[in-house]
């Protein structure tokens, strides 16, 4: 345990360190930076105004942005380390492969969860200097569902890493699993139920499979329980889970299945030749 958690500390100094962080920390910054300055707390959208209004914008923004940069930054850490030669002197010292592998987990999840609870806490903090009225259902439950995301690509970044034997292998398969994550799996899905051969209820069962689209749904049933938005699917979706079911589902799921992710990726790792 001593190992891994020094493994998981050497891990956050060097992201830290790194010019990758400096960018995701001010991108995350920058995003409420510029809803501040846009004014968009004063604005009011859909029954929506002050700080509500501007979380929302920024989950709906994060939901696009923080996989892919938990991807490309976390697929390195096993392929990259392989091409630099690291595990040929991890071979040498007292450091089991668990230790190391679950520690770089630990350390990468803070280093990209950090930026993103501290631009949420910096516009709450914000929000009380000015007088703005905070929802704090909305903000521990967003957190929430950041915190399990990030959790499940992160799992999903290591697994990658672990099957590909280069970085630029390593890189282009990331970005293809979140581009079909985030756009090819839902368009597959909505043709294949126009053309009638799944019925609706098969096609939006199938759909939540997808954690982007759990988490996109997730982020709409805070301000709309009733999923009004979705016409249709909202009834298979409400039967299959109920309003409190189903928001409890998009926190558990996403971490489940970056859990198993990562298990097979540890188990990939310990059986693979390291050098």
């Amino acid at each position: 345990m001593k190992h891994l958690w020094l493994t998981a500390k050497l891990d956050i100094v060097e992201s830290l360190r790194a010019r990758w962080f400096l960018i995701y920390s001010l991108v995350f910054g920058g995003i409420v930076a510029l809803l501040f300055a846009f004014g968009l707390t004063e604005s009011r959208v859909l029954g929506f105004i002050g700080l509500s209004r501007l979380l929302v914008t920024y989950i709906q923004l994060t939901m696009a942005i923080l996989p892919i940069f938990v991807l490309i930054t976390t697929v390195r850490s096993v392929a990259g380390d392989r091409e630099a030669g690291v595990f040929e002197y991890l071979l040498s010292l007292p450091v089991g492969l668990a230790a190391w592998f679950w520690g770089k987990i630990v350390g990468r999840y803070v280093t990209i969860f950090l930026p993103v609870f501290v631009a949420m806490t910096g516009a709450v903090l914000w929000a009380l200097v000015q007088g703005i009225e905070v929802p704090w259902d909305m903000f521990v439950y967003y957190t929430g569902l950041l915190a399990a995301m990030a959790w499940c690509f992160l799992g999903i970044g290591m697994l990658i890493s672990t099957l590909a034997r280069s970085t630029d292998v390593a890189q282009g398969s990331a970005f293809m699993v979140w581009l079909a994550m985030l756009l090819f799996l839902d368009l597959i899905l909505l043709g294949v139920m126009i053309q009638g051969r799944v019925s609706p209820e098969l096609a939006v069962t199938l759909a939540l499979a997808n954690p982007l689209q759990v988490f996109r749904t997730a982020a709409l049933a805070l301000f709309d329980p009733q999923l009004i938005v979705l016409g249709p699917s909202a009834y298979v979706i409400l039967d299959l889970f109920g309003v409190a079911g189903f928001k409890l589902y998009a926190l558990v799921y996403p971490v489940a299945i970056g859990t198993l992710a990562a298990a097979i990726g540890f188990l990939t790792f310990r059986k693979s030749d390291l050098p």
